[in-house]
Formats: C-alpha cells, structure tokens, sequence
C-alpha cells in the first residue's frame, strides 16, 4: 500500500512539471501532507480464551483460541509482562531461570484468584507459555497462564473440559480434592483413588503447605519436615491441638512438585491426612478431637 502511495505522488509530480504551473489553490508540496503511518504493534494474546490444543511456546500461528464454552484442554487465565533483568535477556526465559520464577509466582497468584481456592486444591494444571523467540526479537514480552484440567491425583495427563475455570474450586466442585483410599503396595501409596468422604475411605485432603525457598535436594533431604508441616495443616483441618499428641492421631500423606516444577518456582505441597487402623465415613473437617482421637 505505501509504494502505491508513492507512485501516485511521482507521477503527479511529473504532471505538474510538464505544465510549469499549478492550479490555483493547490499545494505543489506533495510530501508534506501525508500523515505518518501508525509504529506496528507487537502480538500479545488475550486473557479469558480457551485452547483446543496445548502450547508450550507462543506461536502467533498456533493462536487459535475458541470459546470456553466449547471442548477445550486449557484456558489463559492470566496475561502478565515481563520487566527488568528477565525483559532484557536476548532469548526467552528458559525452564529454571529468574525470569520463568518470576512468571510463574504471578500466574499461581492470578490463577489463584480465578478459581477461588489455591489451584494446587484440585486437578488443575497451570502451565506458563512465552512467545516464539522470533516474537521476543520483535519485543514481545508477554507470558500466558494457561490452566488446564488434569485426570487425577496420580495422573497429571491433561482432559478435556467444557466451561471456564473461573470458580472451578467454590462450592461444590467436583475437581477439588477432597477423601481418598490409597493403594498400597508393599507398605508405599501406589495411587490414591478419590472416594466419597460418606464412603469407607482412609484419608483426606487438608491443603497446602508452602515448602521453603531451598533447594530440590535439600527438600526431598528433609521430609521430617514436610511431614511436620502437613501435620500443622492437619491440626488447623479437623480443629484438634497442634501439639505431640498429633502424630498418634493421624498419619500424612504428601504431594510434592516434580525436581522441574520446583526449579521453576513451584514450592506447593499437597497434604493428606492417613488413618491406617480404620476406615471412616466422614469429613473429618472441623471434627475435632473425638472424631479423631489419641491411638
């Protein structure tokens, strides 16, 4: 379009020339008067869209958001930027780096919002996207949270859902976590099998323990810890004292990141309680200390 524009204006220009004069009122200035044209903006994808297919780069070419209304396997809930020393990098952050944790703690906080209750809760998945590195040269800084839904516990594969997940953890939700029966095998949880907490079941989900800035070694070194930590979450749970006595009551269970989550900032643990001597048939939320007695 804007060499089109140019021949116009030569060829009028040699018109004009040919008759040595100009028509009155005209302004033989033919390059003053053409407003500039508008700097290009750069790509940056949309909050409140839904997926058919994963990313794990942002592709212009692979944006093709359909409505959450229809079958989907993520939904962007969350579009933040990127600032500082992360911005100035000449690639995207890569899987480990400040930039990526930086990312990530701003989409567990916005993705928290979104569906209400710690997303970590239930079977949910929050994946953070970068553009294409040939976006980041045009100055693309930008990063999606995307949330998907995840078939279980045991099985983070990704499922395919229907309707926002706005919300998706208040109220009634089937995909929050809540009573299991664990499999053993040879004394170690193979899987743990979600139940109804009316039926006969061993343990419960009762939240998520925020493990510290260390590293993935030290972690996994110190699982006396973790355990202790689960065991506050379990007192606060079922509203008996946080004291010795609680680990007679109950056992814990937990969940924690992969060694790469963790690198990337992921620092939730998931926590369960476990009574191994018999089976129960109820929440034990707020249940107190005769429901769930010294043994």
């Amino acid at each position: 379009m804007r060499r089109w524009w140019t021949a116009v204006a030569v060829g009028a220009a040699t018109v004009l020339g040919l008759t040595g004069c100009a028509p009155a009122g005209l302004d033989t200035e033919l390059t003053d008067d053409w407003p500039a044209f508008a700097a290009a903006e750069a790509f940056v994808p949309d909050a409140g869209v839904c997926h058919a297919a994963l990313q794990d780069v942002g592709y212009l070419s692979a944006y093709n958001p359909v409505d959450c209304g229809q079958s989907h396997r993520a939904e962007t809930v969350h579009v933040g930027t990127l600032s500082g020393a992360a911005a100035q990098r000449s690639t995207p952050p890569p899987s480990g780096s400040a930039g990526m944790r930086a990312a990530r703690a701003e989409c567990d906080r916005a993705v928290d919002k979104a569906v209400g209750a710690n997303w970590r809760s239930g079977r949910l998945g929050v994946g953070v996207v970068f553009p294409s590195p040939a976006a980041w040269t045009g100055g693309a800084r930008w990063f999606r949270c995307d949330v998907s839904e995840l078939q279980s516990l045991d099985d983070p594969a990704v499922q395919l859902r229907t309707g926002s997940v706005r919300g998706a953890l208040t109220g009634d939700s089937e995909l929050a976590h809540r009573c299991f029966e664990p499999k053993l095998v040879k004394d170690d949880i193979d899987e743990m099998v979600p139940a109804s907490c009316t039926a006969r079941h061993h343990a419960e989900f009762v939240g998520v323990y925020q493990a510290p800035d260390v590293t993935y070694a030290q972690f996994t070194g110190s699982t006396l810890a973790t355990h202790k930590a689960c065991r506050k979450l379990i007192a606060k749970y079922t509203k008996v004292p946080d004291n010795s006595d609680l680990q007679y009551r109950a056992g814990t269970i937990f969940y924690h990141p992969f060694e790469q989550e963790w690198k990337d900032g992921n620092r939730g643990v998931q926590c369960f309680l476990w009574v191994s001597d018999r089976a129960l048939t109820r929440s034990l939320k707020g249940a107190g200390t005769k429901a769930l007695p010294v043994r």
